[in-house]
Formats: structure tokens, C-alpha cells, sequence
């Protein structure tokens, strides 16, 4: 990188291949994690990460430069090569990647670093998406969303700067391709967050998590069960999706 817009504002976008299958991992790093493959890809993620953020310091540009580092789903459970998993790990959370509404497909780590404007060791447990990207970048820049069209994404700013204490997304839609199996209502006044489920996946085997038999959960058709009503979950208690609220003591 040699920085040629330094004195200006610029946007520096990488796109890793790493975490995901094939998997490929330079000789460098090939051995070195104890979880195997995937393991050796993260170390040289992190080596990868770790090098931009130095240049980025060296060049004198750490105070002024936003950092933000996500991914765009969670851990692909089906990936795997025999018997050795290839694809992450969701922690708590149920599903993983290509399973529409499941929060182990759609709950990703954000890590944002700003030292010269934003506070260290700040958690913002709040709804936001990888669609706030856009506003805040253009906020950062001096500019203005467009007015001639309606805007996902929100400004991720205030929620850092803590100048505001919730995040303006109220409902967030998930969707398994073209088809809607989620949505998470953000309840501002109690700071309860919601979801209900109109389609879920099949798991194969049952209890697994995952759809192993097809290799890939469907996003429609006998792959899929529909709910109705759908599935309630109070995401604030039950973060893990694991017990479904009964509809009949929720009227709300």
C-alpha cells in the first residue's frame, strides 16, 4: 500500500478469500493452528489484518483513520473434508451460514477502531447491519445520503460516539435468497429485541444445527418448515433461539 491519497480522505476496502472454503493458506502458515486448516487460515487473516493496521500507524494516520472489520455471515457449518469441519464455529448461537433467519447465519463480529476519536473498551449491544457501512462512511466524509430513495443502512456514529444510546433500526428483515424467513423487532422503549420465524430449515440430522445430508440448507420448498404462527423468540434472554415463546401467553 503506498498511501498516495494519505492527505485526503480515501476508502480502503479489502475483501479477504481467508475463512472460507477452498481454505487456501500460504506455506507460511500451513501447521501452525491446532484447529487444523481453518485455524491456519485465521492466523494468517490475523497476520493480514495485523500487517494493514501497522502501515496504516506508520504512515501517521491511526488517529485519523476509521477501521471497521466484519464478515459478511456467520461459520458455514456443511463445509467440511471428511471428517474435519471447515467452516468456523457460531459460538451459542443456532445455524450458520445460508440458514436465513438463525442467529449463528446472521450474528457477526464488528470490531471498529478509531483511537484518536472513539473511546477504548466499548461494547455497542445493539442492532446494526453491515448495510449501516454506507451512511456511516458518507458521514465520515462530509457528504449526504441520498434524498430521492429510501436508505437501509444508519449511521453507526452516534451509537459510538455515545451520543445516542439505541440504534435507529427498529425492524431488520432476514432473508434465505429471495425469500423472507426472519424478522427481529428492536422494542426501543424497553430495549427488548424480538424475532419471529415464518421458515425455518430442516436440520439433518435433527438435533444438528446444520443441513449435513444436502449439504446446504434450502431456502424454500420440503428443505423448509413453515410457521404460523411463526416461532417467537426474546432474543434479549434467549439469545441461543432456544426455547420459542408460546403464542398463546404472548399476545403482544
Amino acid at each position: 500500500f503506498d498511501f498516495r491519497n494519505k492527505h485526503r480522505p480515501f476508502l480502503l476496502f479489502v475483501s479477504l478469500l481467508h475463512v472460507h472454503t477452498p481454505l487456501v493458506t500460504t506455506e507460511k502458515f500451513l501447521g501452525r493452528s491446532k484447529h487444523g486448516l481453518y485455524g491456519d487460515n485465521v492466523e494468517e487473516m490475523d497476520w493480514m489484518v495485523g500487517d494493514l493496521l501497522d502501515i496504516i500507524s506508520k504512515k501517521g494516520l491511526k488517529n485519523t483513520t476509521f477501521v471497521y472489520f466484519a464478515s459478511d455471515h456467520g461459520g458455514a457449518l456443511e463445509a467440511r473434508s471428511g471428517n474435519s469441519q471447515l467452516g468456523g464455529w457460531n459460538g451459542i448461537y443456532k445455524g450458520g451460514k445460508g440458514m436465513g433467519g438463525w442467529e449463528g447465519g446472521i450474528r457477526v463480529p464488528g470490531i471498529i477502531r478509531w483511537p484518536g476519536v472513539l473511546p477504548a473498551d466499548i461494547a455497542v449491544d445493539e442492532p446494526t447491519s453491515l448495510m449501516d457501512i454506507f451512511p456511516t462512511v458518507i458521514q465520515l466524509a462530509g457528504g449526504a445520503v441520498p434524498q430521492d430513495r429510501v436508505i437501509d443502512g444508519r449511521s453507526l456514529l452516534p451509537l459510538l460516539q455515545g451520543t445516542a444510546q439505541h440504534s435507529e433500526h427498529e425492524f431488520m428483515f432476514h432473508y434465505c435468497g429471495m425469500f423472507l424467513h426472519a424478522v427481529r423487532w428492536h422494542q426501543k422503549d424497553s430495549g427488548t429485541v424480538w424475532k419471529a420465524h415464518y421458515t425455518t430449515p430442516v436440520f439433518q440430522p435433527q438435533d444438528s444445527g446444520a443441513c449435513f445430508k444436502r449439504g446446504l440448507c434450502p431456502c424454500f420448498g420440503d428443505g423448509t418448515t413453515r410457521h404460523d404462527p411463526p416461532l417467537l423468540f426474546d432474543l434479549s434472554r434467549d439469545p441461543s433461539e432456544a426455547s420459542p415463546l408460546p403464542a398463546d401467553t404472548e399476545p403482544l
